[in-house]
């Protein structure tokens, strides 16, 4: 098993392009929409229905431990949703023992929970993620004040659901993590270059 780096986020956080920029100063393999389009291939499951399972809970009033045995379930939405975790996991383990590696998302930092990765989340002040948000995305930029933060909440929620849903654990709780960094205080490339001297 090589070298591991998990990034969490919240939405508009930049967690995707700090996650990226930091395997290229590290020299690290960086996954995040390639395990999506990897599960794809296996599945044959469109990517579109992928990401909406991802980061969010599949079902109502039900916890589950990752490694430990899913529910079985008649109902085939539930199975499908099951096949997409479990794929997704099992992908995330793979990538994690042929090379170093930079993990954003996806609960790689408890699905590798037995490897020690070493565990970041990233986090940032409300306007600061509303302006890189509008930035960044045609969508956002459509939106008012009031429906950008309800966006960006819900998917924050989501993200926190299937945490717990996986994990039984608090999304974003420093406890969890190794570092926790609030990128409202700095550019992206002085955060990656602490990061990535912290980690060497």
């Amino acid at each position: 098993m090589g070298k591991i780096i998990t990034v969490g986020r919240e939405f508009g956080s930049g967690g995707r392009e700090i996650g990226r920029k930091l395997a290229e100063k590290l020299r690290f393999a960086y996954y995040d929409h390639e395990i999506v389009v990897e599960i794809a291939k296996r599945t044959d499951l469109a990517t579109e229905y992928i990401q909406s399972v991802e980061e969010k809970r599949p079902f109502p009033l039900m916890s589950i431990t990752t490694g430990h045995t899913f529910w079985a379930s008649p109902n085939p939405v539930m199975d499908q949703q099951l096949e997409v975790l479990k794929t997704e996991s099992v992908i995330i383990k793979e990538v994690a023992e042929k090379s170093d590696c930079v993990i954003v998302g996806r609960c790689a930092d408890y699905v590798l929970r037995d490897e020690e990765p070493f565990r970041i989340f990233l986090y940032a002040e409300l306007e600061f993620k509303m302006k890189r948000c509008r930035e960044r995305g045609d969508d956002a930029k459509k939106m008012s004040d009031r429906e950008l933060q309800r966006h960006m909440a819900q998917i924050d929620k989501k993200r926190a659901e299937y945490y717990a849903f996986l994990s039984g654990q608090k999304w974003g709780a420093k406890e969890n993590y190794d570092l926790c960094i609030n990128t409202s205080t700095a550019d992206e490339d002085k955060i990656v270059n602490s990061i990535a001297e912290l980690y060497r």
